[in-house]
């Protein structure tokens, strides 16, 4: 059974519709705020099937990215007060300490490295605006970090061409389960381990 190659297959055929990088936006807008899935997988099939767009697709994607990713600002900043009861009750006012205490000390950094890693952005983001991060910083710091992100992947992806899809479609079921037992582990670390 090979589940992560055949959905690989399904967004490569997904990457060519007609309609493909209203997707690719739809899904860069909705990462940034509620949706668990990153713009990244539908992003590469997309610039493997127009790798002459590559670049118009890394833009898109940032764009879309870092306008979602305002979405989510205001979703913080404008219900912080509705949401810090739950934070209270669910036991996370550590977790939350964290994530002032790192936009105080490190501020725009903080959000640049952030949108470059695979750390949800809809944390971020949410986060930057209950904690009233400046919003033209906010805006800078996004398009630096998602922009460095998805220019990577696509430049990454170009720069393959067909032998990267190849070698990417033979390794796709392991780096998919592999991908799901570290998220596991990391479930895991956090629920056994205090203070983590």
């Amino acid at each position: 059974m090979r589940p992560f190659q055949s959905l690989y297959d399904r967004v490569l055929v997904w990457s060519g519709h007609r309609h493909a990088r209203g997707f690719l936006m739809g899904l860069s807008f909705a990462e940034a705020t509620f949706f668990p899935i990153p713009p990244d997988v539908m992003l590469a099939p997309m610039v493997l099937a127009r790798r002459e767009q590559a670049w118009q697709l890394a833009f898109l994607t940032t764009i879309s990215s870092v306008i979602g990713g305002v979405f989510g600002y205001l979703i913080g900043w404008l219900s912080l007060d509705l949401v810090f009861p739950l934070i209270e009750q669910i036991g996370y006012e550590d977790e939350y300490q964290r994530a002032v205490d790192a936009f105080a000390n490190y501020g725009i950094w903080f959000v640049i490295i952030a949108g470059f890693t695979p750390i949800p952005f809809k944390i971020i983001t949410i986060s930057a605006g209950a904690l009233s991060m400046s919003l033209p910083l906010f805006i800078l710091a996004s398009l630096i970090g998602r922009g460095a992100r998805f220019y990577l992947v696509a430049g990454l992806i170009w720069s393959g061409g067909k032998s990267a899809a190849a070698h990417l479609r033979a390794w796709v079921d392991t780096i998919g389960w592999l991908v799901v037992a570290a998220l596991l582990v990391a479930v895991l670390l956090y629920a056994l381990v205090p203070g983590l």
